[in-house]
């Protein structure tokens, strides 16, 4: 039996990701966002004109019904514009890092040898705009481990090529 050894890792010395600089989303994205929150409070405004036109006590209080609409619809745009403000990802010779997060902020590191799978997907609003998202699967997870939305299209299929290839060197 050789010499084992396991010595400790002087954990100041280790590269910090939090000093890399992050590419933010295309700021287009943030149109698509706005539509997606517009049609949303479409959905809901008409739900609510209904329950004013056919229920009698929601007709009661259509002030305040109007109120807690007016104040929602303000929250979810802070919050969202805060949440594109706040994404940001990197792709570096070994790996991606994918930030979210308004109260805490989550950032998930993938090694290019766990990648099993990379798709894009243009949603019907971001289409318009020439924007994709890219997923990324790594293995045992149902849904993708990272979907980073607002890019450019064009850019967008050149990660997935610059993905597929590391994937192709691990086989």
């Amino acid at each position: 039996m050789g010499n084992f050894t396991n010595e400790p890792i002087d954990l100041s010395q280790l590269p910090r990701y939090e000093t890399l600089s992050f590419s933010s989303l295309h700021p287009s994205y943030w149109k698509v966002m706005v539509i997606n929150i517009a049609m949303f409070f479409v959905l809901l405004t008409t739900g609510a004109a209904l329950g004013i036109i056919f229920d009698a006590e929601i007709r009661e209080n259509t002030f305040f019904l109007i109120i807690a609409l007016i104040v929602l619809l303000v929250l979810v745009i802070i919050f969202a514009r805060l949440s594109f403000c706040k994404r940001g990802y990197v792709f570096r010779n070994h790996d991606v890092i994918y930030r979210t997060g308004i109260i805490a902020t989550n950032t998930v590191i993938i090694p290019y040898n766990r990648v099993q799978h990379v798709a894009l997907h243009e949603g019907f609003v971001a289409r318009f705009f020439g924007l994709a998202k890219v997923e990324i699967f790594t293995a045992g997870g149902k849904g993708s481990d990272i979907q980073i939305p607002g890019i450019e299209k064009d850019k967008a299929e050149d990660i997935k090529q610059l993905l597929m290839g590391k994937i192709q060197k691990q086989l």
